[in-house]
């Protein structure tokens, strides 16, 4: 089966399993159910405090079209150049911050 598709039982398979959970008790009954729900469409909800999390997380991300635009340019012309200095600063500045936030639950 490819990712998307939904998988075909037929009513003879979804009868096969029902029949089978009748004789072979409770483990087979959930089996037959399984099968059965495979078969509709299963949907996804949020809840609304995910959804509100979800919102908050977008509003405070910061994002500069313009600079984004910038880099893509750049890239593209081949003129895009990265500091080594500024990543090893940042990877630094990261791992003291990791360092120092597991320290503080150690010793919580």
């Amino acid at each position: 089966m490819k990712i998307g598709q939904k998988p075909e039982l037929t009513a003879a398979a979804l009868q096969a399993a029902a029949k089978q959970a009748k004789t072979t008790g409770p483990a087979a009954e959930e089996a037959a159910k399984g099968a059965q729900m495979a078969t509709s469409s299963a949907g996804v909800s949020f809840s609304s405090s995910a959804r509100a999390l979800d919102a908050a997380g977008r509003a405070t991300t910061e994002f500069d079209a313009d600079r984004v635009k910038a880099m893509r340019e750049a890239i593209a012309n081949g003129t895009f150049s990265v500091s080594a200095e500024a990543i090893a600063d940042k990877l630094l500045a990261n791992t003291g911050e990791i360092l120092a936030h597991s320290m503080a639950t150690r010793s919580a």
